[in-house]
């Protein structure tokens, strides 16, 4: 029985679809990098054939501080299974990764009275009410 699983296994694995798999991506060389890498700085940037380019650049701040951290920016672009190129810039700091590109969503705006009202509550929130 145990065979005659390991023959069907096998035969599975034959009769799989694996075209994904020979797609230009898994093609695609790399036609410029570069990277510089420091203890307290870094940059990096590259381009393959399948039109991927990414580039960033960090430095480390606060040095020697309970807060020391990187902050980073860069930028990428991809070509998308659409065919339209998408791009994004960011920066990555104390501050969270904060992404920039035309196809990312936007949260609507905040009504003019709620945004009224959230402040009255903030202003007048008593002391021993705790604000997030």
């Amino acid at each position: 029985m145990k065979s005659f699983l390991a023959i069907l296994a096998l035969v599975a694995v034959a009769a799989a679809d694996v075209s994904q798999l020979r797609s230009a991506d898994n093609a695609a060389v790399i036609l410029k990098q570069d990277a510089d890498v420091f203890p307290d700085q870094y940059q990096y940037v590259y381009e393959t054939s399948n039109g991927i380019n990414a580039q960033e650049r960090g430095v480390l701040t606060n040095v020697g501080r309970e807060d020391e951290g990187i902050a980073a920016e860069g930028a990428f672009s991809y070509p998308g299974d659409d065919g339209q190129i998408y791009s994004l810039t960011y920066t990555a700091d104390q501050n969270g990764f904060q992404p920039q590109g035309a196809h990312l969503p936007v949260p609507p705006p905040i009504p003019e009275y709620i945004a009224r009202a959230i402040a009255y509550n903030l202003a007048n929130a008593k002391p021993d009410v705790q604000r997030p």
